[in-house]
């Protein structure tokens, strides 16, 4: 099942890649006949000169596909961006559009993968139990300091009900917790299930838990800032699996400061590209607001793991190919979501 392209056509340069972007890209490209270079260097304006005879590049996340790039990708005769990811917001559309490139995108791997994480966030903020895995090997089986709270019964605010949302408020709902959430849209089907769409101010004064599901863009950038925490109750847990932007970092240190913010989970950070997905284990880190962050001992910080499962990089190494196979052969894309450009 291979496809009938010239060798040029044929070929896709995969930057910032990990061992398991070669492992799954490898495995699945057996059925589609890709010729496959990988870079684990991030995409910027300087590793452009990196790319040889490849029509198709293959981005993720913390890739920089700004005008400057892209006007490179089209000099390089590059047709396609193909992101193996659902997010876009480091893509530059209207450029891609402007030098006649086409942009797709893995609009849902594993909803279930990244709801999951947020599930798994909260309660291990809640119930400490990665302290108390530290203590127990260390032989401490003391409980002080490790005093949670039961879920059930607890309001849980979610912004955005998308895929994801709407994976998580199932969740949240077979905890038994009382489901808020804001959209630009309602969902009748949440509804039905018992989720009550209110007004984000809503969300943001009555939920003892915030989860965050939405996309970055103009109106969602720095939705947690001062004059929303303000608003929210004291104590409140703020989970984040969603784009880094959507919280303004120094307002949710003075937060955690006061103590009005009790619990914070972040698996996403807005300087995340300079940090996430490499070992600096050896290094120090010069960004001072991270490491403020991870000073707290309410905060827990995950390097953008929520979408790391068997079952999410499996769909995401086959809708990303299948992508590139029907732009390649028909210019289009049945899945009308995955296209952006």
């Amino acid at each position: 099942m291979s496809l009938n392209t010239t060798s040029s056509n044929n070929k896709i340069a995969f930057f910032s890649t990990q061992p398991y972007d070669k492992i799954f890209f490898n495995k699945y490209n057996e059925d589609f006949g890709f010729e496959l270079d990988f870079f684990e260097t991030q995409l910027n304006p300087q590793t452009v000169i990196l790319i040889e005879n490849a029509a198709i590049v293959c981005v993720f996340v913390n890739d920089i596909v700004n005008e400057a790039v892209i006007k490179q990708l089209s000099e390089k005769n590059v047709k396609i961006i193909a992101l193996r990811c659902a997010g876009f917001n480091n893509v530059d559309l209207e450029a891609a559009k402007k030098y006649n490139i086409k942009v797709c995108r893995v609009p849902a791997y594993s909803p279930q993968a990244v709801a999951e994480h947020a599930m798994a966030m909260i309660l291990t903020l809640n119930r400490k139990t990665h302290k108390a895995y530290n203590r127990v090997r260390e032989q401490n089986f003391s409980l002080n300091g490790l005093l949670g709270f039961d879920l059930f019964g607890k309001t849980i605010g979610i912004i955005g009900t998308g895929n994801i949302g709407k994976a998580f408020a199932k969740i949240a709902l077979g905890f038994g917790c009382k489901v808020l959430a804001y959209d630009i849209v309602t969902n009748p089907e949440m509804e039905k299930d018992g989720v009550v769409f209110v007004s984000l101010e809503e969300i943001f004064k009555s939920s003892d838990i915030i989860s965050l599901h939405c996309p970055l863009n103009d109106q969602t950038k720095h939705v947690i800032n001062k004059k929303s925490i303000d608003l929210m109750k004291d104590s409140v847990m703020i989970i984040n699996t969603s784009r880094g932007a959507l919280i303004e970092t120094a307002s949710v240190i003075e937060g955690l400061k006061e103590g009005k913010i009790g619990y914070l989970g972040i698996d996403v950070y807005e300087q995340e590209e300079k940090l996430f997905f490499r070992d600096l284990s050896d290094d120090i880190i010069q960004d001072d607001a991270i490491q403020r962050l991870m000073s707290f001992p309410n905060v827990l910080v995950t390097a953008h793991q929520a979408f790391f499962t068997n079952e999410a990089l499996t769909q995401i190494a086959l809708v990303t190919f299948g992508n590139i196979k029907s732009l390649l052969t028909q210019n289009d894309i049945e899945n009308k979501a995955a296209l952006l450009v």
